[in-house]
């Protein structure tokens, strides 16, 4: 890729670096993560990667450094075997402004057609407050379908809806 960044399917081994990213990107004000950095673990990072059986789990690096991840799993029971949902992107701050989310996204989309050909639905959820997030999805495709009316409450009390959206693929 173009100035050095490579994007790939995250690793067994790339677990203490999603770590590191999640939390240093949930650290920041209105990152948009559900998550408190606390509340990423060991165990959550490496469950993004082994989860990726059933979905997708992509990194951007750039030599050794991880600027970004995102993930989903395809959703069960079987009737919504066409369905990516949980879908979770975070980059970070280091790297904001240099195209990564859009390129994490790109490669997912190849990926899911060319791993999961049966999917056509992309599903994820944002807080109403995440403005630039939902204009990035709307801009990817996706179409808000909904909302869940005072479902977030942020850490300085703040209560948002949660906006769900879909791609069709």
């Amino acid at each position: 890729m173009t100035d050095g960044i490579d994007i790939r399917a995250l690793q067994t081994g790339d677990g203490a670096a999603v770590l590191a990213l999640l939390r240093q990107v949930a650290a920041v004000p209105g990152s948009g993560l559900a998550r408190e950095p606390d509340e990423f673990s060991v165990a959550y990072a490496d469950a993004v990667i082994t989860r990726a059986q059933s979905g997708v789990a992509l990194g951007a690096f750039d030599g050794d450094a991880l600027l970004g991840v995102v993930h989903c799993v395809r959703m069960e029971p079987r009737q919504f075997a066409h369905v990516m949902t949980d879908l979770t992107v975070a980059v970070s701050p280091l790297a904001q402004g240099r195209g990564v989310g859009s390129r994490l996204f790109a490669a997912l989309f190849d990926a899911i057609a060319a791993e999961h050909p049966g999917v056509n639905r992309l599903e994820l959820v944002s807080r109403s407050g995440n403005e630039a997030a939902i204009r990035l999805y709307a801009r990817l495709g996706f179409v808000e379908e909904g909302r869940f009316a005072e479902r977030v409450v942020l850490a300085d009390g703040t209560v948002e809806d949660d906006i769900p959206m879909a791609k069709r693929l």
